[in-house]
């Protein structure tokens, strides 16, 4: 598993007009090639009077499925630039479509490049983009006369504070980067001078935002 990568947050849509065309981007995170095709069809059965509905997605730990389509669009001007965006955002799990009402100017290879980047591009930004870390979850535990303290060290840490839970005691539910347990562990015990209780809680992608 990769310790780190980048994915578009959520699914979202943008829109530009250029000399008069209509191109709407449409963004989704997707984890295998079925749900990227779905997606297509999705969007071009929801555009389906469209002129264009051109598409590319990037899927895998190692970006092992990589796919551009320019439908009817002059070779290489539309899905390729598309793809092109992904990979330079270095976004993995990712598929785009770019729907485009023609609007009666013809744009030429360069103009149809830039406005299918463009649109791309805009989609992606609206959408947001996410760091998924590999961690090691941990329940940390204490009585309530350190719930300050032990709070404000992890807030002001690089580690991901998710939760905290009051009961008779209370439990901060942390996520701390793959291989950094053993120096977790020993921060924990030298700032509650070993009043603190661990459990592990697996190993987890988290997101952040970025």
């Amino acid at each position: 598993m990769l310790s780190n990568y980048y994915t578009v947050k959520k699914e979202d849509t943008a829109e530009i007009v250029i000399q008069k065309s209509q191109f709407i981007g449409y963004v989704k995170r997707v984890e295998t090639e079925d749900d990227a095709q779905a997606f297509v069809q999705q969007i071009k059965k929801k555009h389906h009077d469209a002129t264009h509905n051109c598409s590319a997605y990037m899927i895998g730990e190692h970006n092992q499925i990589q796919k551009a389509n320019d439908n009817g669009e002059p070779s290489g001007t539309a899905g390729i630039p598309i793809l092109e965006v992904l990979k330079k955002k270095d976004l993995k799990d990712t598929a785009v479509v770019v729907t485009r009402y023609f609007g009666g100017i013809k744009l030429g290879a360069g103009g149809l490049i830039r406005a299918y980047s463009s649109t791309t591009s805009e989609a992606i930004q609206t959408a947001g983009v996410v760091e998924r870390r590999l961690m090691k979850g941990f329940s940390i535990t204490v009585n309530y006369a350190l719930l300050g303290k032990v709070e404000n060290a992890l807030r002001n840490s690089d580690y991901i504070l998710e939760n905290i839970h009051y009961l008779d005691t209370v439990a901060f539910i942390v996520y701390v980067p793959d291989g950094e347990e053993d120096i977790f562990r020993e921060w924990i015990v030298e700032i509650t001078h070993d009043r603190a209780a661990f459990a592990e809680k697996g190993t987890a992608y988290v997101e952040i935002d970025v």
